[in-house]
């Protein structure tokens, strides 16, 4: 139990970190805030709720692992470097592939 309650200490504080440090967590907490709601009132079914909310959590999961790799890369180095680049590039791109699917899955369930 003594781990566990480490453990949600430890994920609290990583979510403060990200909240504080990160204008693009901030905005997807925001749009997480009003789109939750409306996840929830446009949803005809448990099934169709819980898609569109997952796909909203999913973007702040992927941004959540972005911001550490970012994180880790400016750790390691302020000069100029193409793996660096590169991680942060891919990073990026994944939290891009997660808007995306925000999009297609919101478009999917509404177009019925």
């Amino acid at each position: 139990m003594e781990r566990l309650i480490k453990a949600t200490g430890y994920s609290i504080e990583g979510l403060k970190a990200a909240y504080q440090h990160e204008a693009s967590f901030r905005l997807e907490v925001a749009l997480l805030v009003v789109l939750l709601p409306a996840a929830l009132w446009l949803g005809d079914n448990g099934i169709e709720r819980a898609i569109m909310i997952a796909s909203l959590l999913i973007v702040l999961i992927v941004e959540l692992l972005n911001s550490a790799i970012e994180a880790i890369v400016d750790r390691a180095g302020t000069e100029r470097n193409e793996l660096a680049k590169r991680a942060k590039d891919i990073g990026s791109a994944a939290v891009f592939v997660a808007i995306v699917n925000v999009i297609v899955v919101w478009g999917l369930v509404l177009r019925n």
